[in-house]
């Protein structure tokens, strides 16, 4: 949502070619991209932990990264829970 990309002038250039389509998307569509939900699901399976320090941390993460990674079904259902069709 730049203005720059809302603008009067843009509207102007946009409507001196009639070849071209805008289409004006969400600025955040978390929704519709699965890295979210594996970010979220991953942050949960993190709550409660206390890391001593980063590297625990990332071996926490690496480790629940690696679990998801082999738990049947987990990653599909990511991507079919943005209901977006299958690449």
């Amino acid at each position: 949502n730049l203005q720059v990309h809302v603008s009067a002038a843009m509207r102007v250039l946009i409507a001196a070619r009639p070849w071209l389509r805008v289409y004006t998307l969400p600025s955040y569509a978390p929704e519709l991209n699965p890295v979210e939900t594996v970010w979220s699901h991953l942050k949960r399976s993190l709550a409660n932990l206390a890391a001593g320090n980063i590297t625990h941390l990332a071996g926490l993460a690496k480790n629940r990264l690696k679990k998801m990674q082999y738990t049947d079904g987990l990653i599909d259902g990511f991507l079919k829970g943005t209901g977006l069709p299958p690449p």
